[in-house]
């Protein structure tokens, strides 16, 4: 069984965030719903294999619960892809290839690294997509944010890492390690869905954008007693 969290913490949901809005750079509506679609489908896949690696009945059924709820949120996208007459496979394959490959790099070679792994990219882009909803009509930003803040996976995640650790302090070295090397992919992401409608996304202009996310990304790691 997954081992019960046994000293105080802050709860992933209680970190405080600042928000630079990103509504001047919001992509084309099919775009952005493209992207995001496929990438909690993707999201999902990576959780769905992980689980067959869970160390407990427990981290199996976890991992199911957050694979679930992303796959969730991935049909809730596609609704809305469909709500504007699109198409979603069509909507989501100018995506793959990229989305593909950033799975492929961002893969723990470990159950725990695959937690870490979507604890990580998942927190960081989701709220990257949930500002880029602010360029959008009031109606559609209110259907789209509610999909994509649906659930609890951060929470549920670090809980069960954070325990692990305690059981086993030899993770926090090497969770350490692999959530630095997470960041720079992500991040690449994160670059592609802002700019991928607007040329005008230059490197001056989102700097405060990345200085916030990267603390976001500090205050998740340190939210499981690891060193970002």
């Amino acid at each position: 069984m997954v081992p019960t969290l046994q000293w105080p913490r802050p709860s992933a949901k209680q970190l405080p965030i600042n928000r630079v809005e990103l509504g001047a750079f919001t992509p084309d509506l099919e775009v952005y719903l493209g992207q995001a679609a496929y990438l909690q489908l993707a999201l999902s896949e990576a959780l769905g294999r992980a689980a067959g690696s869970a160390p407990s009945v427990g981290a199996q059924a976890v991992t199911a619960r957050v694979a679930g709820a992303t796959l969730d949120r991935h049909r809730g996208l596609v609704a809305e892809i469909e709500r504007i007459g699109s198409d979603p496979a069509g909507s989501m394959e100018p995506h793959v290839a990229a989305i593909d490959e950033f799975r492929r790099r961002t893969t723990g070679s470990t159950w725990f690294e695959t937690m870490l792994a979507h604890y990580v990219c998942a927190g960081l882009l989701d709220d990257v997509f949930v500002r880029l909803a602010a360029g959008l009509s009031n109606d559609q930003r209110d259907r789209i944010v509610a999909v994509l803040e649906a659930g609890d996976d951060a929470e549920t995640v670090a809980d069960v890492l954070s325990a692990s650790i305690e059981t086993d302090p030899r993770l926090a070295s090497r969770l350490a390690l692999w959530g630095r090397r997470l960041v720079g992919d992500t991040l690449l992401v994160a670059r592609a869905a802002i700019s991928a409608s607007h040329e005008s996304a230059d490197d001056e202009r989102l700097e405060p954008v990345f200085t916030e996310l990267i603390a976001a990304h500090t205050r998740r790691m340190d939210a499981l007693g690891l060193t970002a």
